[in-house]
Order: structure tokens, then sequence, then C-alpha cells
């Protein structure tokens, strides 16, 4: 089992970092582990039971796709998820530090189960945690080029 965590403070409120994170339609524009999102299920009022599709980049110029199961959803401050097939499990928490400042904890568990990807998992899991961290630092970069996007979001 492979255990991922890293924190990083952004220049950004959390309900603007959250608003920005619920629009699934834009990950794309920021996130490099991310090619496509489709919401095949979407939960209840505040996402909790949400399924999204998540299309994602591998090494060589492959791809690969999970369904997630999104739970314990607290707007504005985080959610877990759940790979539906591969079991990976992992949570995103956003830390209100002070006005116009987030701290975003980003945690996921991975094990691969089958032999002969097991001698890769090492590769394929940096590979995966890279891109992740890419994606949180080109969302502050997404709103910080995006002045626009829910202005109301920031903080006196």
């Amino acid at each position: 089992m492979r255990e991922h965590e890293f924190t990083i403070e952004l220049p950004h409120a959390p309900r603007r970092l959250w608003a920005l994170f619920q629009r699934y339609d834009l990950w794309p524009e920021f996130a490099p582990a991310v090619l496509a999102v489709e919401v095949v299920h979407p939960g209840d009022a505040a996402g909790n039971g949400l399924v999204r599709r998540v299309v994602y980049p591998l090494p060589f110029g492959r791809r690969g796709e999970s369904f997630e199961l999104v739970t314990n959803v607290r707007p504005n401050e985080g959610y877990d998820y759940l790979m539906l097939r591969s079991g990976l499990s992992g949570s995103l928490t956003l830390e209100h530090p002070a006005p116009n400042r987030t701290r975003l904890r980003f945690r996921e568990r991975f094990h691969m189960t089958t032999p002969v990807l097991r001698w890769f998992e090492g590769p394929i899991y940096r590979f995966i945690n890279r891109k992740n961290e890419a994606s949180m630092h080109g969302a502050s970069a997404w709103l910080d080029a995006h002045p626009d996007f829910h202005p109301e979001l920031q903080e006196a």
C-alpha cells in the first residue's frame, strides 16, 4: 500500500477554490492530471454520493479512467472519494488560515493488486502524484488568470 499526502498554501479563499472544484467542466483547463470529467450521478444536494468519471493521462501517451464516488462532503471544506474499480481512496481538505488564504491538504492511498502491475507501482504512483500536485498549483494559477470567476467569493 502506498500513501501520498501533500499540503500547500494558496492565495485564494476556500469558497472560491471550492467553487472552482465544483465546476467539473473546467478541470481540464487547470489540471494536467485530468483530460475530461463526466458526472455520472449527481448525488444529493451537497454532492454526497456523486459519481464522476475522470479520464486522465498515463505514461507513454496512454489514457486511464476512473469512476469516483464522492462522500463526506463538507461544502467549502472538503470531501473524500473512492475509486470504485481500484479501491484507491483519498481526501481533499480546505483550511482557512487567513483571509484569501487556503491551506489545501490532499491525501491518497493506493494499492495495486495485479502482480505484474505491482512491479511498476512505484513509478506509476510517482507519476500520478506529480500530476495531482501540479493540478492543485494549476487551480491557483487558473484563479489568478480569471479574476472574474466568482469575484464575490474573494475576502476583504
